[in-house]
């Protein structure tokens, strides 16, 4: 039984000192492969390198929508489309992103935000590779952005904690829905009826590590080795055991993101 942690971020600040160490504490705890996901444009280069480092580590590469502003200052939409190409011949780059749409904090306006989604996923569509998605109070504008490449985009929207139509409407266009550890929140009864409804075999898991630490660490910086307890209480919602739920979310993954290569002794 291995798991994987389809979203994470290894090279943030927070795990400077002890990433070897991190990966150890995933692998004992049955998390085999983690993708970790690039927010920026500086980080792109030393994300490439921590892969290299680690067979079953893969990351993506792309823009948040909080950067949008500040990344279309340097670069035009056009650079960033080859920019984003370029990084794609690497072995370790399995997907584009972390992509989307942010009108929450809306750090970046809304139409440099929209710009710039469909920039990554013009690019996931050319290259063929699954998208990384982040929506925050914009279920409609993804969706929109996202049907203008029906049949074409393929992807996981991160970090699931929208509604219902949202799930519905992904999952009509082929799209996977990744739960993270806010599953176990006390308050979070809406996605927990919402995970209930997701096919199993549309279903990952993921930490955002080092954010969304679960219950009963929940304050806590958070890392892939906790997603386990993500995994539990997902488990109990769809009533399987942890060892189908391994099974699914990890066949899942490599069919998603089909260019990461799974080590046959895991």
């Amino acid at each position: 039984m291995n798991f994987v942690d389809s979203h994470c971020h290894l090279n943030f600040a927070e795990f400077s000192s002890e990433v070897e160490a991190i990966i150890q504490r995933a692998k004992d705890e049955k998390i085999g492969t983690l993708l970790t996901i690039c927010t920026k444009e500086e980080e792109a280069h030393s994300l490439v390198k921590l892969t290299e480092a680690y067979e079953n580590v893969f990351c993506t590469i792309g823009i948040h929508p909080h950067e949008a502003e500040e990344t279309l200052k340097n670069f035009s939409l056009d650079k960033l489309n080859l920019w984003l190409k370029e990084y794609t011949k690497h072995l370790k780059v399995v997907g584009i992103g972390e992509a989307g749409l942010d009108f929450y904090y809306e750090h970046s306006p809304r139409i440099l935000q929209q710009e710039m989604f469909e920039t990554h996923i013009d690019v996931a569509v050319t290259m063929d590779l699954p998208l990384s998605i982040h929506t925050r109070d914009a279920e409609k504008e993804t969706i929109d952005l996202l049907k203008k490449f029906s049949g074409k985009a393929k992807g996981v929207i991160h970090c699931f904690t929208g509604s219902q139509w949202l799930a519905d409407e992904a999952l009509a266009l082929g799209f996977y829905i990744s739960i993270s550890g806010i599953v176990t929140f006390a308050k979070a009864e809406e996605l927990r009826n919402v995970v209930r409804t997701i096919p199993l075999e549309r279903l990952l898991l993921e930490t955002d590590a080092p954010f969304l630490a679960p219950i009963p660490y929940r304050g806590k910086r958070n890392e892939p080795a906790m997603m386990i307890r993500t995994a539990e209480k997902v488990a109990d919602l769809k009533n399987l055991s942890l060892e189908d739920l391994a099974q699914a979310t990890t066949s899942n993954f490599f069919n998603l993101f089909s260019k990461a290569k799974k080590n046959e002794s895991e």
